[in-house]
C-alpha cells in the first residue's frame, strides 16, 4: 500500500496512490509505504529518483547500519515501533529516508517511511494531524511527531502494565492462593514482563534515533527543543520500566513463595501421616516376632487387643497433631 500525505490549510491530508500517474499529481511531504510491492517501489524510483534498499527493514542493530547519511544527501534512520497486541505484542521495524539537500531530485523535503505492517503510532499521528491545524510543518516535523507519539504510546502501555500488575497483586496478596490461581498469575506476570522489556528496548531505540537527528544538525531551534523534550520523556519512561521490573520480580517471588507453601503443606500432611503410623507399625512388628514364649499368643482376646492398641496408637498422635494445628 502506498499512501502520500500533503499539507492543506495546515492539516495533513492522506491520499492512497494506485498508479504512477496519480503519484505525479501531488506534492507530498510524507510518502508511507506499507508492505510495498515491487511495482510501488518502481514508481518511487521512477518519479522521485529514490532507490529503496533491499535491506531497509533488516534486523541489524549496529548504529552504523541503522543511522547514516548517504553521499547524495539521503538521511537513513531505521527505528522500531511498538505494537501492544493482547495476543502477540511485538515491535515493527520502520525505515525512514529523507533527502534534505539534493535539489536535483523530487524527493527533496519528502519523508519516506517503509514498514511491513500498520503501526498504531502512525494511525495516531494521522488522526491528530487531520484534526489539529499547524501540527505538522515539514517532513522533519513528521518524523519528530512520530517519535513523540511512540514515546506517548509506550507510556500508555506502561500504565496498562501497571493496572494488570495491580490485578495480579490483589490475587497474590489475598492470602488464598491455590496452585491453579498461582499458575494463572505467573502467566499474567510473565506476559507483562515480556511487554515491559519490549517497551524498554523500544524507548532505547527511539532515544538513539532522536539523538542521531540532533547530532545531524537537521533540526531548527524549535525542533531541536522538541527533540530534547522527547528525550526527557524517554528518560522518565526508563525509570518507570525499572520500577515495573522491581514490582514484577516481587510478585513473581511472592507467587512462587505461595506455591512452595502449598507444596510444603502437602509434604507436611504426608510427614504427619508417616509419624502417626509409626506406633501401629511398631506394635505389629512386636507381635509379628516368632518367639515361642509370648503371653498374648495364647490369649483369646489377643488379636482384638492388638487391633485396638494399633488404632489407638494411630489416633492419639493424629488428635494431638490436629490440636496443634499441624494438619491445616
Amino acid at each position: 500500500m502506498l499512501n502520500i500525505f500533503t499539507l492543506a490549510n495546515g492539516r495533513l491530508v492522506q491520499e492512497e496512490i494506485e498508479s504512477l500517474e496519480e503519484l505525479s499529481k501531488f506534492q507530498p511531504i510524507w510518502v508511507d509505504l506499507e508492505s510495498p510491492t515491487l511495482e510501488e517501489k518502481r514508481w518511487i524510483k521512477q518519479y522521485y529518483g529514490l532507490s529503496i534498499p533491499e535491506d531497509a527493514m533488516d534486523e541489524d542493530i549496529e548504529e552504523s547500519a541503522r543511522f547514516y547519511e548517504e553521499d547524495n544527501g539521503e538521511l537513513h534512520i531505521r527505528s522500531d515501533f511498538l505494537i501492544d497486541d493482547d495476543e502477540d505484542p511485538r515491535t515493527v521495524r520502520v525505515a525512514f529516508i529523507l533527502n534534505q539537500h539534493n535539489t536535483d531530485l523530487r524527493s527533496r523535503g519528502v519523508l519516506f517511511s517503509i514498514h511491513d505492517e500498520d503501526v498504531p503510532v502512525f494511525r495516531l499521528l494521522r488522526m491528530r494531524a487531520r484534526r489539529a491545524p499547524g501540527l505538522i510543518e515539514d517532513a522533519k516535523e513528521v518524523m519528530l511527531k512520530l517519535f513523540d507519539a511512540d514515546a506517548e504510546y509506550s507510556a500508555d502501555t506502561l500504565e496498562n502494565i501497571y493496572d494488570e500488575l495491580e490485578v495480579a497483586g490483589k490475587k497474590v496478596l489475598s492470602g488464598n492462593v491455590t496452585d491453579e490461581l498461582a499458575g494463572e498469575v505467573l502467566g499474567l506476570i510473565a506476559r507483562q514482563e515480556d511487554l515491559n522489556g519490549r517497551i524498554r528496548r523500544n524507548v532505547m531505540d527511539t532515544r538513539r534515533a532522536v539523538s542521531f537527528m540532533m547530532r545531524s544538525k537537521m533540526l531548527n531551534a524549535e525542533q531541536f527543543e522538541e527533540a530534547r523534550q522527547i528525550l526527557r520523556d524517554i528518560e522518565s519512561l526508563d525509570n518507570h520500566t525499572a520500577f515495573l521490573f522491581d514490582k514484577i520480580n516481587f510478585l513473581m517471588d511472592a507467587t512462587v513463595g505461595f506455591i512452595n507453601i502449598n507444596q510444603n503443606k502437602t509434604i507436611k500432611i504426608f510427614s504427619v501421616a508417616s509419624v502417626a503410623l509409626l506406633p501401629p507399625t511398631l506394635i505389629a512388628s512386636i507381635y509379628g516376632m516368632n518367639f515361642k514364649f509370648m503371653p498374648e499368643l495364647d490369649w483369646a482376646m489377643g488379636y482384638p487387643y492388638a487391633i485396638v492398641l494399633m488404632a489407638a496408637s494411630a489416633l492419639v498422635p493424629m488428635w494431638y497433631f490436629r490440636r496443634r494445628g499441624w494438619l491445616k
